[in-house]
């Protein structure tokens, strides 16, 4: 009998990079929420910690839902599309991302969201397979699956641009989780 084993080296290795595979990183929150945040894929410190948007950026999203009066550890479960860290904090391949979809739609099945909310334009382009810039589809209701989805910027870009005047991506996205908790009260 032969032995159709790959070695451990060949399992644990990324797809034709010779890149290990990163912790698996699945979701922090309630899985009972109304809200489903989805960003693109974890970070280093989510990678760290096992948990999405535990970062510099998760920290600023925490910060603007309880501004805008979201429970995050209520009414919130967090996500994202890609569920390792690609190597060197890269964008996400197309691969990457049709290999995750499949777990991503049973997150969302599973959990059975009101409103999700596309972080960046990587997930509203896995999510509504739309490439407009997220500049034009941020803060706008958009209806998919029987769901609300509304994308914004990414707190990323809003650490590189920390300006709250009015028009701002920071201003904007301010009105945008004030808009998220008004269709959420709705919903109670």
């Amino acid at each position: 009998m032969s032995n159709n084993i790959p070695p451990v080296e060949d399992i644990f290795e990324g797809p034709d990079l010779g890149i290990p595979i990163n912790k698996i990183v699945v979701s922090r929150g309630t899985p009972f929420a109304k809200l489903m945040i989805i960003g693109e894929a974890p970070g280093a410190r989510e990678e760290e910690l096992g948990e999405p948007f535990v970062g510099r950026s998760g920290k600023l999203l925490d910060q603007l839902l309880q501004n805008a009066g979201i429970n995050i550890s209520q009414d919130v479960y967090f996500c994202n599309v890609v569920k390792c860290r690609p190597p060197k904090n890269r964008r996400p391949t197309k691969a990457e991302i049709q290999e995750n979809l499949p777990w991503l739609y049973q997150q969302i099945k599973l959990v059975n969201p009101e409103i999700i909310v596309l972080v960046g334009a990587t997930a509203l382009e896995a999510i509504l397979k739309n490439k407009s810039p997220i500049s034009i589809l941020r803060g706008k209701w958009i209806t998919w699956d029987g769901r609300l989805v509304m994308p914004i910027f990414h707190p990323a870009y809003l650490l590189r641009n920390q300006s709250k005047e009015e028009g701002t991506p920071m201003s904007l996205t301010i009105f945008d989780f004030l808009k998220i908790k008004e269709k959420l009260d709705t919903l109670k």
